[in-house]
């Protein structure tokens, strides 16, 4: 894989045609060209990059991938030795608008495909003129950062256990997300995120500071891995002593005195070339298991500047909070978080201090999965590789079968939900799937759309926050499961909140938005819970089904009335259930519900 243009250049001296890369951001081809790329006619990623100084933001990256065949082309260059040409136009930012550069890029990437010449750059540079012009930190502030991320798709697809993957990151845990291709991986991984107030807009500046490897060769061992074939370029290490001086009058904005352009996108547009390598083998990945640990500069003063990124002055609300007063949306920088924060500690410090946001993870970084400074993750892969790895992740989601596989007992207890958050999880599976054919609610209306959802997981966060600033707290945070409060305390984004202090919490009600006395509806929820999560909840379901559809056949064989069987099929299931109805409790507390 390799960069085969930039505009403007990645480093500024080399030009636009050079191949090198800073240190930093060595692995940029291999995200852009996603493994088994070639399986697929067209794809998108979204990635993140670390930055080029250690006092700049995260660099967010959005890659198209096309592959044509080469007899197409009008002009085909002598580098073109194969039947299909598989390359990739991205664009880096400054900004998180995932959604807003995909729709722009996929337009860009087609007509230039279409030209059938890949020497006609210039088209190019169009885009990156147009994005600096029509994209500024203003859009951070609406509806629109949320493009293409479906909140109504993703309960409708994971339903309950979209609750469990929000406690997972609330624990900080080492989360793995995985599917094929890469675009239904890396929106259903951010949707998820866009659930927690603000994380998307101001909460991922600190979610991809890690060390890369020196060099290619640490990460492979396999002498195939690190040889090129006939069109593939070998990446080596480069010298980045002098880089950040290169590169500091392009990326550092602090000394721009108008701040509508320091708001501006910094956009770069690259063209990669594709490399089909061997993978790796899994005998060669012996990777280690490191546990997630608690950072303990809690009271230590990071001093951080973020102002420059960001418009401070806005006085639209981050997070939408249906109890609150309005004008409580100013952004203030974190003290210790260093992010844009609002009166309410809003977003909380999930991804900072090691750990790591990635919505797609290149082959090349398995490594980060066991690196001793990242003590935890949310992390995309489309590799059997990482899942078969299970030792690196405390949790992986398999986004196909919607299914969320937990090996410690201890966690899954942990996220064994109470009745209260099955509650508020039925409450929202029902507004969502009652309105599914709704064209109106397509994800554009309020009650059960895209922003209702995400207004309920705000009311959810800002009520867990509500009742952990109160006397009798325990109490108030045991309908949250009191496993899940005991452990989510010991978080760094708890103790980082609740060590600084947020008048507008006293304008929120705690308490769990749906505490209250239980009721035989909630015996209801519960068993439906066990019944479709619990591996014996699944084997007696199937018994069930085909119990009645045997008994059925039977009663038609031997001349029985349809409604004389269904009777039948009705005293077989009552049978069942009341054999499922003493053992309920033990399979709620320890559920394989996330299996």
């Amino acid at each position: 894989f390799q960069v085969e243009f930039s505009y403007p250049p990645i480093i500024p001296s080399a030009g636009h045609d050079s191949n090198t890369l800073p240190e930093e951001w060595k692995y940029l081809p291999f995200l852009a060209l996603p493994d088994g790329a070639h399986n697929y006619q067209e794809d998108t990623v979204y990635f993140h990059l670390p930055p080029l100084d250690g006092q700049l933001k995260c660099v967010y990256g959005v890659s198209c991938y096309r592959q044509m065949e080469a007899k197409a082309l009008k002009v085909r260059e002598a580098d073109i030795t194969r039947e299909t040409v598989q390359k990739s136009v991205c664009v880096l930012s400054r900004l998180p608008l995932f959604g807003m550069i995909e729709a722009k890029l996929q337009l860009i990437t087609h007509a230039y495909f279409e030209e059938k010449d890949f020497s006609q750059i210039s088209i190019l540079k169009e885009l990156y003129d147009n994005m600096n012009r029509s994209l500024s930190c203003t859009a951070l502030e609406g509806s629109q950062i949320y493009l293409g991320l479906s909140a109504r798709d993703l309960i409708l697809h994971f339903k309950h256990k979209v609750l469990i993957i929000f406690k997972l990151i609330l624990l900080e845990k080492k989360i793995l997300f995985y599917v094929t291709p890469v675009k239904r991986l890396v929106e259903t991984l951010m949707t998820v995120l866009s659930l927690f107030p603000g994380i998307i807009e101001h909460g991922l500046a600190d979610s991809s500071h890690y060390q890369p490897r020196r060099s290619i060769s640490e990460d492979f061992s396999s002498p195939e891995i690190i040889s090129a074939d006939e069109e593939s370029f070998s990446m080596s290490a480069t010298d980045v002593t002098d880089i950040p001086k290169e590169l500091e009058g392009r990326y550092d904005v602090s000394d721009q005195p108008d701040q509508s352009k320091a708001c501006n996108t910094a956009l770069d547009t690259h063209y990669l070339q594709h490399h089909t390598g061997s993978l790796l083998d899994s005998s060669e990945c012996e990777w280690e298991t490191l546990e997630p640990h608690v950072m303990d500069e809690m009271e230590e003063n990071v001093d951080i500047d973020h102002s420059d990124m960001f418009d401070t002055d806005s006085g639209l609300p981050i997070t939408v909070q249906p109890q609150s007063a309005t004008g409580q949306g100013t952004l203030t920088s974190g003290i210790v978080s260093g992010l844009q924060e609002d009166q309410y500690g809003l977003p909380l410090a999930i991804f900072t201090k090691g750990y790591l946001c990635m919505p797609y993870m290149a082959l090349q970084q398995h490594h980060l999965l066991s690196d001793i400074s990242v003590r935890g993750f949310v992390a995309g892969a489309t590799n059997i590789l990482f899942r078969q790895q299970r030792h690196l992740s405390d949790a992986v989601v398999d986004v196909d079968e919607a299914r969320i596989q937990i090996h410690d007992p201890e966690l899954r207890k942990m996220l064994s939900l109470s009745t209260a958050d099955l509650r508020f999880a039925d409450y929202l599976v029902k507004h969502v799937t009652e309105n599914k054919e709704d064209v109106f609610l397509d994800g554009t209306g309020w009650e059960g759309g895209d922003e209702w959802i995400r207004a309920q997981f705000g009311l959810y966060v800002h009520s867990l926050l509500s009742s952990a600033l109160q006397q009798d707290h325990e109490r108030l945070l045991a309908d949250y499961g009191a496993a899940f409060t005991s452990a989510w305390k010991i978080t760094h984004n708890y103790r980082l909140w609740i060590s600084n202090k947020h008048p507008a919490m006293a304008e929120i009600t705690p308490g769990h938005p749906f505490q209250g006395q239980y009721s035989v509806a909630d015996v209801k929820i519960r068993l439906s819970h066990s019944m479709q999560n619990s591996e014996r909840g699944k084997k007696i379901g199937n018994a069930v089904m085909s119990t009645s559809r045997s008994v059925v056949q039977t009663g038609k064989a031997v001349g029985q009335s349809v409604g004389g069987a269904l009777t039948v099929a009705k005293s077989a299931m009552s049978s069942w259930f009341s054999m499922l109805a003493q053992p309920t409790a033990a399979v709620s507390a320890s559920p394989q519900s996330t299996d």
